[in-house]
């Protein structure tokens, strides 16, 4: 099993130097990945739909929120580490131009040795979406084709995309990822993304626990699609006890992620760079890093 560390780019690790800190000691200790969140802007007074919280705000209930752009903050700290991978857990992909996305993503995965996963969600705040001029309604269908578009992109040169939302005639986008592969993990906590992951992720990350009906959901939807089942991995949030791995293992989960301090009241969370080392011994015992 895999270990990650949650939400990174928040809290304390808004800090550049916390953050290389944070990065470091998750390489020393043998986590696998690091993953950031994305909140693009948050509008003043947006609708409490935050489907992960009673009350309907984010973490905190604060709109005013330190949010780095997450690839921008995977860059920094890809420059100062040389295995751990780095996730967008996840990025709201239907408020991107996917061609933008693409050039991105290769890039960094470029610069970085190949250590790129991208999350990709769909959102779920329309106060954003119009901010951003994107379209909250279709944003599933263009979700569907940004990821058909981005994997076109990164294997194909020149790439053409001819879809319902996205087109592009053919192209040169380079440079293209090393592997002309980067992993897209599909992120959100309903049917609707457990099916997309199904059909087209290379992985699943419900946004709280292991919920079985979605991941089943997930694997059913890819066996539907002529896609192996196994291939697509299934990450979740660590429990709090570490008793509960043995059940994640026999479901199949690949990885957990813990949450570092930014997401308090959990009693897994990172207090601090240093207590990543305290993880070494789970992480070398269950450990796939």
């Amino acid at each position: 099993m895999k270990f990650g560390l949650r939400y990174c780019n928040t809290g304390p690790y808004v800090d550049p130097v916390r953050a290389v800190e944070l990065a470091e000691a998750a390489e020393e200790a043998g986590f696998e990945s690091l993953w950031t969140v994305e909140h693009t802007v948050v509008p003043k007074g947006y609708q409490p739909n935050y489907p992960y919280a009673e009350g309907g705000r984010m973490a905190g209930g604060t709109e005013d929120i330190d949010l780095p752009d997450p690839l921008i903050w995977m860059a920094w700290v890809a420059a100062r580490t040389s295995r751990i991978k780095l996730a967008t857990g996840i990025l709201i992909l239907p408020q991107h131009k996917p061609v933008h996305v693409a050039k991105q993503v290769a890039t960094l995965d470029h610069m970085a040795g190949g250590r790129i996963v991208l999350g990709v969600g769909v959102g779920w705040m329309p106060e954003e979406f119009r901010a951003l001029d994107a379209p909250f309604e279709a944003r599933g269908p263009v979700t569907d084709e940004a990821i058909r578009a981005l994997r076109r992109l990164w294997v194909d040169s020149p790439a053409e995309f001819q879809g319902e939302h996205i087109r592009f005639d053919p192209l040169y986008c380079e440079p293209r990822p090393p592997k002309r592969h980067v992993p897209i993990v599909v992120g959100g906590h309903s049917k609707a993304a457990a099916r997309r992951a199904g059909r087209l992720g290379d992985g699943f990350f419900p946004a709280r626990g292991a919920p079985v009906d979605l991941i089943d959901l997930a694997r059913k939807t890819a066996e539907e699609a002529g896609r192996d089942p196994a291939s697509v991995e299934i990450t979740v949030s660590m429990p709090e006890d570490p008793k509960e791995l043995d059940g994640l293992a026999r479901l199949g989960v690949g990885r957990v992620t813990v949450p570092v301090s930014a997401m308090a009241g959990l009693k897994s969370a990172l207090r601090g760079p240093e207590d990543a080392l305290a993880w070494k011994p789970l992480i070398e015992e269950w450990g796939d890093s």
